[in-house]
């Protein structure tokens, strides 16, 4: 197809009416390239049987652009959408995984994508996953070990204090991640994460006896008398409540 030839059929497939587009992709589409179907996908009118028809096209869907293009359009067949989530690099995951416009069923196929690579990823590219996550994601990662990933992750707007208190309180977590944890600006003041990191028998001694006399009363009694803790941060405890 001519230069010319070809920008007036991106151009009537970018503003063609809902019918003319339906009728234009159908006649066009096994001639169809990559630019061509990108105009289809991005006029408004753009519904189910625009998408299907694309997606139909094997040549086309060769294409990584055009696959993430489908995946993460509003009318791409639930179905085709989840098969070509399957096709696309993390990046492109993350970005299908928090757009809102996409359907959850798709947006919960991208996190499933995720989680299941994660554990190929290096720890930069996790700390990258970590700062815009979607809650889902988050909640896996917060048991990674590396404190620059729970570092990256506590600094997500998407991130909810119940996320966190699984972290602040399970034995499973390093000290080096309870310590970036009960050290953060935000939720090493929120006191549940607080009380909960002193009272984690994983925290690092010294950290615990910092924050011990910030605790109420009844969390005083609870290390005081929690015999998987310290016995330094225990007798501490319950000199400061009286006990």
């Amino acid at each position: 197809m001519a230069r010319g030839v070809a920008d007036e059929v991106q151009q009537r497939l970018r503003e063609a009416g809902g019918e003319e587009l339906r009728a234009l992709v159908r006649d066009l589409a096994d001639t169809l390239d990559v630019p061509a179907a990108q105009a289809a996908l991005r006029n408004p009118h753009a519904g189910q049987e625009v998408a299907r028809l694309i997606a139909d096209q094997r040549e086309l869907v060769s294409h990584y652009d055009l696959r993430r293009e489908l995946a993460m359009h509003r009318a791409t067949p639930q179905p085709i959408a989840i098969g070509l989530v399957a096709t696309l690099f993390w990046r492109d995951l993350v970005a299908v995984s928090i757009d809102v416009r996409i359907p959850p069923v798709v947006r919960r196929s991208a996190d499933q994508r995720l989680i299941e690579r994660l554990p190929g990823l290096a720890v930069g590219e996790k700390v990258a996953l970590a700062r815009q996550g979607s809650p889902r994601l988050l909640q896996a990662l917060r048991n990674d070990p590396s404190p620059r990933v729970v570092g990256a992750l506590l600094d997500n707007p998407r991130l909810q204090e119940p996320d966190l208190m699984p972290l602040a309180s399970g034995e499973n977590a390093t000290p080096p991640v309870l310590e970036v944890l009960l050290q953060h600006r935000k939720w090493g003041n929120r006191y549940p994460i607080k009380a909960a990191v002193v009272r984690n028998p994983r925290t690092p001694l010294h950290l615990a006896l910092r924050h011990l006399a910030l605790l109420r009363k009844h969390d005083l009694r609870a290390v005081a008398t929690d015999e998987r803790l310290h016995t330094t941060l225990r007798h501490k405890a319950a000199l400061l409540c009286g006990l």
